[in-house]
């Protein structure tokens, strides 16, 4: 009954931690369309003639899906910063080599509290799984009714347990992320194809072609292609990035595991 109540707990903290999703899609846009009205659209970046004069105008050219992007841009940007706090703290106070030595030499000395309190100091996501193994090395190393074999599956299962709860808070915004590497892309090939459609209309009029209508939708397609590559690969990097981060905590949540079965077997 009482692990149920500290895996409930768990699951609540669990919800509570990292940013909103929704909260942060909704602020990414609202910066990129604030941008792209005030920024991108100063008249400072446009001639007399209403054509652009550097850069950022010829950016505002590339039309309504500029906001767009750059909306999963800022997106993108939040989120990583956001996992990057996270994955941090999940590794805990110290470095874990340090923390796994310490936690062997406690459970060797048979100072199992000591081994909780190594546990809780160190926090995080790999503390907290542990921690959880630890209570778990206590409890069957009092237990008498059972076999070895089967004190040791517990301990194993309790980490594997452990590790299933602290899973969801490691990967929380992760599928966001992911979206991005092909949404940013496929938002790029379709601000493209608008482009190119504004361009075949002025070669497709009668008489001369209008150049202004031929340069604006070339900026357009071309701008577009740009700013969902960038986006794409962004996310790419970003989401990899992480990905390895999460399997490198698991890891070390395994290897302090083992410890702890590897200890309890030579002990009992």
């Amino acid at each position: 009954m009482e692990a149920q109540k500290k895996s409930a707990a768990k699951a609540k903290n669990a919800k509570k931690g990292g940013f909103n999703a929704f909260v942060v899609i909704l602020l990414s846009f609202a910066i990129s369309v604030c941008f792209y009205m005030f920024v991108l659209g100063d008249p400072s970046h446009f001639d007399e003639a209403g054509h652009p004069a550097d850069l950022l105008g010829t950016i505002h050219e590339g039309g309504f899906v500029v906001p767009i992007i750059q909306g999963l841009l800022v997106l993108v940007v939040i989120l990583s910063v956001e996992r990057l706090i996270a994955l941090s703290k999940a590794k805990g106070a110290k470095s874990v080599d340090k923390f796994v030595k310490e936690l062997k030499a406690a459970l060797e000395a048979d100072k199992v509290e000591e081994a909780k309190a190594i546990c809780a100091k160190q926090g995080g996501a790999i503390g907290n799984a542990v921690l959880a193994g630890v209570e778990t090395y206590a409890a069957m190393a009092k237990e008498t009714n059972l076999k070895k074999e089967n004190r040791i599956a517990a301990i194993r299962n309790s980490l594997d347990e452990a590790i299933n709860m602290e899973m969801p808070t490691l990967q929380q915004n992760m599928p966001l992320i992911f979206t991005n590497t092909t949404l940013g892309t496929l938002m790029g090939l379709f601000g493209t194809v608008l482009g190119m459609i504004k361009s075949f209309q002025a070669l497709g009029q009668s008489g001369a072609p209008d150049s202004a209508a031929l340069s604006a939708g070339i900026s357009e397609a071309l701008v577009n292609t740009a700013s969902g590559i960038a986006v794409g690969a962004l996310a790419v990097i970003a989401y990899n990035y992480f990905d390895v981060k999460i399997n490198d905590i698991t890891y070390k949540i395994n290897e302090a595991g083992a410890v702890i079965v590897a200890t309890f077997e030579n002990k009992y």
